[in-house]
């Protein structure tokens, strides 16, 4: 099996297929329909989200292509005709798509991703956009959060062995470097992303030895410079520590013992670390790091640190990887619009649920930045075609509650996406994963700490223009008389 040269073009629901037999066979074939990708919530109760999975999603695009074995095996469900298979031999996308970038924080209810294209086209993506978006997004948002919890230590992504397939464990090392951690225990990640790859040793090396003293020395004699020594096989305090030091002393040089470490991945943390580091410093070792695993989270790493664990980095898995605690991101693809004959025509969803009306139209993303600050105050999303002039104040009104009002003044805009296909090609060159994460780290800067809170985050403002808060109204007053 190998890992990125498979036919993926029907991952697909199978209600795109027989959505665009139907497309095909109707007037709409050639339509030009825009889709919006966003989020109408926050995993976790927090105030922002991280963007991922861009890369995965043109690599998607750019590969489409019906084989031979895929036009048999849609012939041998008996429901597609010859003419519409045809069609589906030459297939391909020519649409265009615009994006916010990977690395970006984003919110709730805005058009993250925007997809123009032939119905058809638009259509078929659906499935992968929203797979590849969903899954990237919560785990680099995860990453996020349990990062930040660390209070500037090292998180290393331990999940591979967790994970929901091996899909889940390579794009999710990938999602949890950009969203802040420093390294995976993934291989596979660091060959194919260039995420960084570390690892100790499992128990099971300890085990295989006679004793855990030999085990220690060995392992110290193979990697002499930056050894990491799990201690917590049989006893941390009577016999991890002991020997560990023992090791360290007898196989390491002064200057190897500098970068020395010792990981506890069982226990009460916070006494054991506190005992340990005690125990470390009495016998010369103050350069000594300690490691701690074993089902974090950016909870349990914010209680242990705030009860005086000594702790230098973390490993972190099953609750990173699979993002435990609430493993659905939530995002959705919905029509906004048609274009016919260069003519664009909103569309609107409404539900009896308030949070599912969507928001029609063609639309661009904008970000104030205060020039004072440099702190981000809120994001505006506008029909496609406005012209915001920066030199002038701009009023900003809660979408929901619009009286609540605020002047925007001395700002910078900027606008969130950029054009990523064009008439099916792809103009967008991604960036490395390293640029990547450090957009991620600037972009968190920008924002206020009472968003990027843990609990009751501040609500950031994601308002609507006047013009577009006015067709929407105006489409939802009409639906309502029809």
């Amino acid at each position: 099996m190998r890992i990125g040269q498979r036919e993926l073009t029907l991952l697909c629901d199978f209600y795109e297929i027989t959505m665009a037999r139907g497309y095909f066979h109707s007037k709409i074939k050639n339509q030009i329909a825009y889709f919006d990708v966003f989020f109408r919530r926050v995993p976790d109760g927090g105030g922002y989200a991280i963007f991922a999975g861009l890369e995965q999603i043109i690599e998607y695009i750019n590969s489409i292509k019906f084989t031979k074995e895929d036009i048999d095996y849609l012939r041998s469900k008996g429901i597609f005709d010859e003419e519409f298979l045809k069609y589906l031999e030459g297939f391909r996308f020519t649409g265009d798509i615009w994006s916010v970038e990977e690395g970006a924080v984003v919110f709730p209810n805005e058009p993250i991703m925007t997809v123009r294209a032939p119905a058809i086209e638009a259509q078929f993506i659906e499935t992968f956009v929203l797979l590849t978006i969903n899954h990237q997004c919560l785990i680099a948002t995860k990453a996020s959060r349990i990062s930040r919890a660390s209070g500037g230590r090292a998180v290393s992504e331990f999940g591979a062995r967790r994970a929901h397939g091996a899909d889940a464990s390579i794009y999710g090392a990938r999602a949890s470097y950009i969203g802040g951690c420093a390294s995976t225990s993934c291989a596979l990640a660091d060959k194919l992303f260039g995420v960084p790859a570390s690892g100790t040793m499992a128990h099971s090396w300890i085990q295989m030895f006679d004793s855990e003293y030999e085990a220690f020395e060995a392992y110290c004699r193979l990697y002499p410079d930056g050894p990491t020594l799990l201690v917590d096989t049989y006893d941390v305090l009577k016999s991890g520590i002991p020997n560990a030091i023992k090791a360290f002393k007898s196989v390491l040089t002064d200057e190897q013992r500098k970068k020395c470490a010792i990981r506890i991945d069982s226990g009460d943390i916070t006494y054991l670390t506190k005992k340990v580091r005690k125990m470390l410093d009495n016998a010369g070792l103050t350069a000594c790091k300690i490691v701690i695993s074993n089902s974090l989270d950016e909870y349990i790493i914010r209680d242990i640190l705030t009860q005086g664990a000594c702790v230098d980095a973390f490993g972190v898995g099953e609750r990173l990887v699979t993002a435990r605690s609430e493993p659905v991101f939530g995002g959705v693809y919905k029509l906004v619009a048609v274009e016919r004959d260069g003519k664009i025509t909103p569309k609107i969803k409404i539900s009896e649920n308030p949070i599912k009306i969507t928001n029609p139209d063609f639309k661009s993303l904008y970000r104030f930045y205060s020039k004072e600050s440099g702190k981000a105050e809120a994001d505006l999303i506008t029909i496609h075609d406005e012209v915001i002039d920066e030199s002038k104040p701009y009023e900003l009104f809660d979408p929901a509650h619009i009286w609540k009002r605020k002047i925007m003044e001395n700002y910078i805009l900027k606008d969130l996406r950029v054009k990523v296909f064009e008439n099916g090609k792809c103009i967008y060159t991604s960036p490395s994963v390293d640029k990547i994460r450090e957009k991620c780290k600037l972009e968190l800067e920008s924002m206020w700490d009472e968003v990027l809170r843990f609990e009751n985050p501040h609500n950031y403002y994601v308002d609507l223009s006047q013009r577009l808060w006015d067709e929407k109204n105006s489409l939802l007053s009409k639906k309502g008389k029809a």
